[in-house]
């Protein structure tokens, strides 16, 4: 079995490109995703424990937890010494499936894949790239985001350039969707899983 880990910077196009390999027939992993569930359930007493008040209804409140760990480092690492094992446990329950069911290809969408080391467990890299005034236009459209906040974020994220020199693959979405969709199956024609 194929393991791809997708990756790319705060919008890049990552989350589009992952249904793009699902609709190819491709079960996709997402930590993202998995992490908003365990926010809603199984990590959320554990984070209330360790940040009093982040959570609401038994859910964790993303914008009560925010000010406790953008820009504290320390922080930051308990989170994700909370988080991280759970998504892990997460993806290998989802690899046993794929295994059992015979999957030739999966996929894992893990947003810092090269900065956590998440590179390590998968066989191929795909980045998701496009030119910073497109990646600025993109993130500043969403709702409550502001230049501060994508500062930040990138700071925390590997430059663009230096996700591209490690890429086994690179798909441009800057190009529309229909180029970004010819990207997606001329990878899975190269890994022989697309027909």
């Amino acid at each position: 079995m194929i393991r791809i880990g997708l990756t790319g910077s705060i919008g890049m196009g990552k989350s589009t490109t992952a249904k793009m390999f699902a609709a190819e027939g491709v079960p996709v992993h997402d930590a993202d995703a998995t992490v908003h569930t365990l926010y809603a359930g199984r990590a959320a007493p554990l984070i209330e424990a360790a940040f009093p008040g982040t959570t609401v209804g038994g859910k964790v409140d993303r914008k009560r937890l925010s000010p406790h760990v953008l820009g504290n480092p320390e922080a930051m690492k308990r989170l994700e010494a909370i988080v991280h094992p759970l998504v892990r446990a997460e993806e290998q329950a989802f690899l046993d499936t794929a295994r059992a069911d015979r999957r030739r290809i999966v996929m894992m969408d893990i947003p810092l894949l090269f900065e956590t080391g998440g590179d390590r467990r998968v066989e191929v890299s795909v980045v998701v790239s496009a030119a910073a005034e497109i990646q600025r236009q993109r993130v500043l459209a969403r709702p409550d985001m502001t230049e501060e906040r994508f500062e930040a974020i990138l700071a925390k994220q590997m430059a663009d350039a230096e996700k591209r020199r490690r890429a086994h693959f690179l798909i441009d979405t800057g190009m529309g969707m229909a180029p970004a969709r010819r990207q997606v199956c001329a990878i899975l024609k190269a890994l022989a899983g697309c027909g």
